[in-house]
């Protein structure tokens, strides 16, 4: 009996040791998955303490539908950061109205960016007043077009596409394509204003140094005379007489959006080159002139509307007499100051005054190669060139 007390007793305390050790595994068990579970929570409140929004300003759809769409789609990218605010329709007799506008950002608590991309002057108020909300506020231009003095001191960063120094690649690039003569259309209004003659200068002192034989034709005036339509007209009556006169192995460049509804179709005629438009984008004339047919969801799908100007340039026997900019700067600037913004609110060391970091950024987010140099001795002011594309 003595013994059978004895094994029993061991049993019980057998039993009784592993049940404690089973007891204590399923503690540290919950207290592990407590502890993952308080970690994430945690997480999820730090994510939700980082929350922030960044306002994008554009003109209506009416007045610039790039930058619009830009917008549309940035709000849609990013539904829980970006507000879409759009000017009032006539920049110059509301700018009160669009200053107004931009200031009722900072009217937001979490609002930490503003980017305006308006392509119009006379907004350095806004920036002031955004600044005099919210100090904290990282206010971006892309592109307006205040003195850049003004826009150096009272905006963070400022972004543009850089119209002189294209003086000197789109020259350059026509060579490489071929050409050994340079026409440069534009007519008096254009020409007194100071980019479109420095950007002029700048070509014809390239063609010099590159041995290109560089011609100016000034046409009909479409601000003080009849139009775009007697312009257009002066062009579809010039142009084949300057490639008699030249040959194919001419580039064409114009200095109004207008004028290459023409300047296309006849290079797709005559076969001569367009190195660039004056404002390089697949959206302007192609998909007019070839006939593109483009649905809604790929108004701004531009590897498939390139690849669809591709095919239709390369039957026509064009295949690399034609070249641009893969993307609207339009939509590209909008765009890439949303990014810039975020990656500074993201990492606090990111320093967007420099143009190496500047154009790693565009690598990373559109896999364009973008070459940012700085304005002048504006150390926030920066200006790009974006990569080829050739049809």
């Amino acid at each position: 009996m003595k013994r059978r007390l004895s094994v029993l007793l061991v049993v019980v305390m057998l039993f009784t040791m592993i049940c404690t050790a089973c007891g204590s595994n399923e503690t540290k068990e919950t207290e592990e998955t407590k502890e993952e579970t308080t970690e994430a929570e945690g997480e999820a409140g730090e994510e939700a303490g980082e929350e922030y929004h960044i306002a994008v300003v554009t003109p209506t759809l009416s007045v610039s539908e790039d930058e619009f769409r830009a917008g549309e789609q940035l709000m849609e990218e990013y539904p829980d950061v970006v507000t879409h605010l759009v000017l009032p329709e006539k920049f110059d007799t509301e700018i009160e109205g669009c200053i107004s506008t931009i200031v009722s950002a900072a009217d937001d608590p979490l609002m930490r960016a503003v980017i305006v991309s308006s392509g119009q002057s006379g907004l350095i108020p806004a920036f002031q007043q955004l600044k005099e909300k919210n100090p904290d506020i990282i206010t971006i231009s892309s592109a307006i077009y205040d003195e850049p003095d003004m826009m150096s001191e009272n905006i963070d960063l400022n972004l543009d596409m850089d119209a002189i120094r294209r003086g000197e690649t789109i020259p350059t690039k026509a060579k490489e394509m071929g050409a050994k003569t340079f026409i440069h259309y534009s007519f008096p209004t254009h020409l007194a204003k100071p980019t479109i003659t420095a950007r002029r200068d700048k070509m014809k002192e390239t063609c010099k140094e590159l041995g290109l034989e560089f011609v100016e034709v000034i046409t009909p005036d479409p601000q003080t005379g009849n139009g775009p339509e007697a312009m257009q007209q002066f062009l579809q009556e010039d142009i084949p007489r300057q490639i008699e006169k030249y040959g194919k192995e001419t580039n064409i460049f114009g200095t109004n959006c207008p004028m290459y509804d023409v300047i296309i179709a006849k290079a797709l005629e005559l076969k001569f080159t367009v190195a660039e438009q004056c404002c390089p984008t697949p959206t302007q004339a192609y998909p007019t002139v070839l006939g593109l047919e483009i649905a809604e969801e790929d108004a701004t799908n531009f590897d498939k509307i390139n690849q669809m100007i591709a095919e239709k340039v390369d039957a026509q026997d064009m295949k690399g007499r034609l070249s641009g900019w893969p993307i609207p700067v339009t939509i590209f600037l909008p765009k890439f100051g949303v990014e810039v913004a975020r990656q500074m609110i993201a990492d606090p060391d990111f320093n967007p005054n420099n143009a190496e970091n500047l154009g790693k950024l565009a690598k990373d987010k559109f896999g364009l190669d973008v070459d940012f140099q700085q304005y002048m001795d504006y150390e926030n002011y920066y200006m790009f060139i974006m990569e080829s594309i050739y049809y």
